[in-house]
């Protein structure tokens, strides 16, 4: 309630800012900031109204309690509704971060105030207004209250989460919130035209008729035809615009990573082709629907010298040479079958630093440098128990998918199009000519997929034992309250994975 108090205060006391003629860097950075975060409110608003009236509908998942009284949800299902909670807590992280992000400009210009307080409340109204639409769904199934109380690490849901959520958003105190925005909102004045003017309404209606009493014991009337796929639309934003979009939106610290680029070049001496980098990045809203707390994967693949010192090696030479590279270099082989991308792999990115990554993002398939690829909030690097000669096939593979599209639809059945974690599986994928990694598969809202996450929890359970795949060559682990990554150890590495999702809000200032 302390931000609540100051964020009313500094409000309506603050003064009006002297107009000026110049506007400033800061400013224009602000202005780009709320310009995004307005996106944000009206994306996230959407995806938790798809969350809703897809439970709403019952989706195959849930039937009227009368007839329902003595059954259980079956695996599938059980998955499915895990799977939307994971992804209406996201929103929910990302929407209560706009809503106190109204702190950041308390002393901008009065018209940026008011346009940054009527996305913190919108944003506000959007996560009360949902939460409580939902739980008037959930309230009428007795058995999802055990069902989404359950700790499911690999989802990062921590137990009792349901009954922690529930118990916040039927507080008196966030009533109590609502009330006082709304009164602050009404001072401010409706501005026409703002994006955001229908949903507010739309929101403080609800609001105001579940304070009347048509609350939780009211039964939502579903008025949204739910299409074939909504399910998996409710946890993945497919839309390709839309996912570009998200996977370049930051709602905080839009300019800084936790990772330094002094950090990044203390690495670059410890790393060989081959390596797998794992990833995480704080505040994106590409992070929505991805399970776990590592959601990306990319495949180092070293600089043409690194790879002509590391190869240097009988076994691959003599394969090099069955393929017709008489002078044994792994890079003739690159240019000889895929000469349009190994011509682009040898060019800089924008900062002038060499290319040495291959990864999907959101552009598709593409090759970067790590300086651009681990500038990142936690980062690690795993290394196959493999020869080289299995890793110089797994850069050959690497090099056949560039260029192709990012799968926005997460089906690793195809090959047409790819997500991080298929690149890395299918250039490690084992087959008669090379051994290669077995990476766990799992099936997410009926797609097959690997989730990097799902990685570092099968490294965790084999450490030690033959079966395991990868050495942990560094671990930087990311602080939000210090603003800093240190590197940590192999142990807390290995538990990584059952971290939640929104793993910063609980993090001890030390980790």
């Amino acid at each position: 309630m302390k931000w609540l108090i100051r964020f009313l205060l500094l409000f309506t006391l603050c003064t009006p800012a002297i107009v000026v003629s110049a506007i400033s860097n800061s400013e224009i950075s602000s202005r780009q900031q709320l310009d995004n975060n307005l996106q944000v409110v009206l994306t996230q608003r959407k995806g938790l109204s798809d969350i809703v009236d897809y439970l709403g509908s019952y989706g195959g998942l849930l039937q009227d309690q009368k007839s329902t009284e003595n059954q259980l949800p079956d695996k599938v299902q059980r998955q499915q509704i895990r799977s939307t909670w994971v992804s209406l807590l996201d929103r929910l992280m990302i929407l209560d971060s706009i809503s106190q992000s109204y702190e950041d400009y308390t002393q901008q210009d009065e018209v940026t105030r008011k346009r940054a307080f009527r996305i913190a409340y919108a944003a506000f109204l959007a996560r009360y207004r949902y939460v409580l639409d939902f739980l008037q769904i959930t309230e009428r199934h007795p058995q999802l209250h055990i069902l989404l109380n359950e700790r499911v690490a690999e989802l990062g849901l921590e137990s009792g989460t349901y009954s922690k959520i529930k118990f916040h958003y039927l507080n008196i105190a966030i009533a109590t919130e609502f009330a006082r925005l709304t009164l602050s909102y009404s001072l401010t004045g409706e501005q026409p035209g703002f994006p955001l003017n229908q949903g507010i309404e739309e929101d403080q209606a609800k609001l105001w008729d579940y304070a009347k009493g048509k609350g939780i014991k009211q039964t939502v009337k579903n008025g949204v035809q739910i299409v074939k796929d909504s399910s998996f639309k409710a946890f993945f934003p497919v839309q390709k615009g839309v996912s570009e979009w998200m996977g370049d939106v930051r709602v905080r610290r839009p300019h800084q990573s936790l990772i330094t680029q002094q950090q990044i070049r203390t690495l670059l001496p410890r790393l060989e082709p081959g390596d797998v980098l794992l990833e995480r990045r704080e505040w994106y809203l590409s992070n929505i629907g991805l399970p776990g707390f590592w959601p990306h994967a990319a495949l180092h693949i070293g600089t043409p010298e690194q790879r002509r010192r590391y190869f240097d090696d009988e076994q691959v030479s003599n394969w090099l040479k069955q393929q017709g590279i008489d002078n044994g270099e792994l890079d003739s082989l690159l240019k000889h079958r895929y000469p349009k991308a190994y011509a682009e792999s040898l060019s800089t990115d924008e900062e002038n630093h060499a290319i040495r990554i291959i990864e999907a993002i959101s552009e598709g398939v593409v090759f970067t440098s790590v300086e651009h690829s681990a500038d990142a909030d936690s980062l690690a690097i795993l290394r196959p128990k493999l020869n080289k000669l299995a890793k110089a096939k797994a850069i050959l593979q690497a090099f056949h998918y560039i260029g192709r599209p990012y799968d926005f639809n997460f089906d690793f059945l195809t090959d047409s199009e790819l997500v991080c974690t298929e690149l890395v599986y299918k250039a490690y994928e084992a087959d008669q000519d090379k051994p290669g990694l077995s990476l766990p598969v799992v099936e997410i809202m009926g797609r097959l997929a690997t989730p990097a996450n799902q990685i570092v929890k099968q490294f965790d359970e084999k450490f030690g034992s033959p079966e395991q795949q990868f050495e942990l060559v560094f671990f930087l682990d990311g602080h939000e309250k210090s603003k800093t990554a240190v590197e940590s150890d192999v142990a807390d590495f290995r538990q990584s994975w059952k971290r939640p999702k929104w793993h910063i809000f609980v993090q001890k200032p030390n980790g």
